[in-house]
């Protein structure tokens, strides 16, 4: 797989360690983090940093596993054809979770295109209300696709400088909010401000900490997009390894110190949580709050545009050379840039633009309802697929394993489990959206698993994963 998927494809080998490491920082700080949040805090109260705590944990399995695999066996389409390739004894089993699990991850991402072209309009709208939202998604869309069609270094340096930007912005953010808790910053005596004053740490109990928990799920995805940006990179493996190592140690960081200062800082009961970190600027007294926010989430939004454009393309990329997507689609440019599958995966952010601004609400809410379920499908077929792979790696190439998962396999079992458990209490959650995210989910899945027989009656698998044996052998 080594050899055939990354030598052969075309694709080249221009992204830098410096750009995979601030590709997997920039992943998991999106604008879910600076607006989102703001909704799980109004519910679950200080004990925000729990949900996070939780989900973030996961999140960290997930991508321990993915680094386990992606620097043992780097490959274009990563987990998909990790899916397929933890299956290879069983053929028919090995084909539709490839299929299920490459579609999923590409119907993700290409909803996240067009949601964030229509996010950054509205941010765009805050300093220029003349202009027509229509018109600035367009222009956004159009702009990061141009950038993704340039080549694979110009994606990674846009992602690398935006990345910083975001990541530079939060640890600013975390010195301020230090400061302005310890009285340094007013010379004031140093306390923790609203933390336990409005009914103390818990004050609706466990079931918002849970349910905030599944909420923040869709807020960490990204991060797994370095492990598809491995394969066009000239060291796979290190570079894997050091970027899913940066994100172990300050996703959590990141995300529990930031959100505990805005607790301490912003009463989570009151009307100003609903924008956390514009509203924690204006109670350090920082002057221009809002502007200085509104920029870094635009940021936040361009870099989740660009990184989806990337990561849907891959995807498309890695399913043609399976015959699990037209072949059509796997035309590359001189400078190895797969420009059909690119313009392919903005075709939906096209029609939604239209959707969303014509008031024809009857599709679009499906989709966006449907879509946030399938990360977690994902993730489950990544811990399913990493927990055969792993067995396969110690028995017959132990030596092919550079980055560890921990405590296997007990910890990967715990991580199956706690998604199972996420994906059942969002059915029983009191929050009808995450109910409704739940069944249109389902729906949304037997449609695909649908679209995966009728494949089946009128093609059949053209290359199937050929064995890990020969794999290595041939790398």
């Amino acid at each position: 797989m080594i050899t055939e998927l990354d030598g052969c494809t075309g694709l080249q080998h221009t992204l830098k360690q410096r750009h995979m490491t601030m590709i997997a920082l920039g992943g998991v700080i999106g604008a879910g983090l600076f607006v989102g949040s703001g909704v799980v805090a109004k519910s679950a109260g200080p004990a925000v940093i729990l949900s996070f705590l939780l989900t973030g944990g996961l999140i960290i399995l997930i991508m321990r596993m993915l680094g386990e695999m992606a620097s043992s066996l780097p490959t274009v389409g990563s987990f998909y054809e990790y899916a397929r390739l933890a299956f290879e004894d069983r053929p028919k089993i090995s084909q539709f979770l490839g299929f299920m699990s490459g579609w999923m991850y590409w119907y993700f991402w290409v909803v996240v295109v067009a949601l964030e072209a229509i996010a950054g309009a509205k941010l765009i709208n805050f300093w220029l209300p003349g202009i027509a939202p229509w018109i600035i998604s367009l222009v956004l869309l159009v702009s990061m696709t141009l950038l993704n069609l340039i080549s694979v270094k110009s994606f990674g340096e846009f992602e690398f400088w935006f990345a910083s930007i975001k990541v530079v912005a939060i640890v600013i953010f975390l010195t301020l909010g230090g400061l302005f808790l310890t009285g340094i910053l007013h010379h004031t005596p140093a306390s923790l401000g609203h933390f336990l004053s409005h009914g103390g740490f818990m004050p609706n109990g466990w079931g918002p900490v849970l349910s905030g928990a599944v909420a923040a799920t869709a807020f960490y995805s990204g991060a797994e997009i370095v492990t598809i940006a491995a394969a066009e990179t000239a060291d796979p493996a290190k570079a894997v390894a050091r970027a899913t190592n940066s994100v172990i140690s300050r996703v959590l960081l990141f995300y529990v110190g930031s959100l505990f200062l805005v607790v301490c800082i912003v009463p989570w009961n009151s009307t100003e949580i609903g924008t956390p970190f514009v509203s924690a600027l204006e109670g350090m007294g920082i002057p221009y709050a809002a502007d200085i926010m509104n920029g870094i989430i635009l940021t936040a939004v361009l870099s989740a545009l660009n990184s989806s454009l990337y990561a849907s393309s891959r995807m498309i990329f890695a399913l043609t050379r399976r015959g699990d997507a037209p072949t059509a689609l796997v035309k590359l440019s001189k400078n190895g840039v797969p420009v059909r599958a690119i313009l392919f995966s903005t075709l939906f952010a096209y029609a939604a633009i239209g959707v969303s601004y014509m008031s024809a609400d009857v599709v679009f809410p499906f989709i966006v309802n449907s879509y946030g379920t399938f990360i977690l499908f994902v993730y489950l077929l990544i811990a399913i697929s990493q927990l055969r792979i792993r067995a396969r790696l110690e028995r017959e190439h132990p030596e092919r394993i550079k980055v560890r998962m921990w405590c296997f396999p007990y910890l990967t079992y715990f991580a199956i489990v706690a998604m199972l458990v996420i994906l059942a209490s969002m059915g029983f959650s009191h929050d009808p959206e995450q109910r409704m995210s739940l069944w249109f989910g389902l729906v949304s899945l037997a449609l695909l698993v649908a679209a995966y027989f009728l494949k089946q009656w009128f093609g059949e698998d053209k290359n199937p994963p050929a064995p890990i044996a020969s794999i290595i052998k041939r790398a």
